[in-house]
């Protein structure tokens, strides 16, 4: 039986990689698309808001590279040389991608305000721009669920990120569809201050991805839901009469866990490796818990 539960297990998360892949070719090939169209129409219409929604989908592009490495480095099993697996592809991925993402958006940031220091060149938008605009809206916002559905069966942090990098996308078409439609009421500005609100969003985005990378890099510590979970699993079981010196670090998706457990003095060796054995399972069945080291201390006297 157990060998069977472990090839079912192994064929889902072969299931699951595989999903995994496909979602990331598929944002590939439609950002390809949207992006060529994007930068053609907003040049021969006129409008900055819709190339600088263009460059985004670009960079989206890139971000698909990023995370399709990603995901077929950080899957691999542990061996000699990275016996903590390499999850950490992925943090370097979101890192990557941050900054991409920050750069893109100070690009874009410029450009803009360049355009608005030089208004009297400002033109009048094509209306075939805002047709562009609200088909490059819905296209996004399908790409979003659909992303964000197979991340989270997959529990991919960087299919996470760019899943919700998609949805921003949606909300930058939906800022440059604004501005064309002010651009053509005539509110010349209003193409070139979506551009500039986009810009700052993407950078604003790509900041924030980039911090959480970084604090992953660093071995920051699981956050306080998986935390307080730990510490209630750990007090559960029997035998444990208190814990201290817990400490957690991120890999990746990945949590490792170092706890020492305070058990009766009197206990023989053969019955504190029980109880450590029982906390380990039990703290093992937590979601993305990859490891878990448990040390045994006698409990003080009273």
């Amino acid at each position: 039986m157990i060998l069977h539960d472990d090839a079912t297990s192994l064929d889902e998360k072969k299931q699951l990689a595989q999903m995994a892949r496909k979602s990331v070719w598929v944002s590939a090939v439609v950002n390809i698309v949207l992006s060529v169209t994007q930068v053609v129409v907003g040049f021969f219409s006129h409008s900055q808001g819709l190339i600088a929604d263009g460059l985004h989908s670009l960079s989206d592009l890139i971000a698909d590279a990023v995370a399709l490495i990603a995901t077929n480095y950080s899957r691999k099993e542990a061996d000699d040389n990275h016996p903590y697996g390499h999850r950490r592809y992925e943090n370097i991925a979101s890192l990557s991608l941050g900054l991409l993402l920050t750069i893109t958006g100070c690009f874009m940031i410029a450009n803009a305000v360049n355009k608005l220091i030089n208004i009297d060149n400002i033109r009048t938008i094509h209306h075939s721009a805002l047709y562009v605009a609200l088909g490059t809206l819905l296209v996004k916002e399908g790409l979003f669920r659909y992303m964000l559905s197979v991340a989270k069966k997959a529990q991919s942090g960087i299919l996470i990120a760019n899943a919700w990098h998609a949805r921003s996308d949606a909300a930058s078409s939906l800022v440059v569809a604004v501005g064309i439609i002010g651009n053509l009421l005539g509110f010349s500005v209003f193409d070139s201050l979506a551009a500039l609100l986009v810009g700052a969003m993407i950078a604003f985005v790509g900041i924030r991805f980039a911090y959480s990378a970084l604090q992953d890099l660093i071995d920051a510590s699981a956050d306080d839901e998986t935390l307080a979970n730990i510490k209630n699993i750990v007090s559960a079981q029997n035998g444990v009469l208190g814990f201290h010196d817990l400490r957690t670090r991120k890999t990746g998706d990945d949590v490792f866990v170092d706890i020492h457990v305070e058990v009766e003095r009197s206990l023989s060796v053969v019955e504190g490796h029980d109880i450590a054995v029982s906390v380990r399972q039990a703290l093992l069945k937590l979601n993305n818990i990859a490891d878990v080291m448990v040390h045994i201390d006698p409990a003080d006297e009273k």
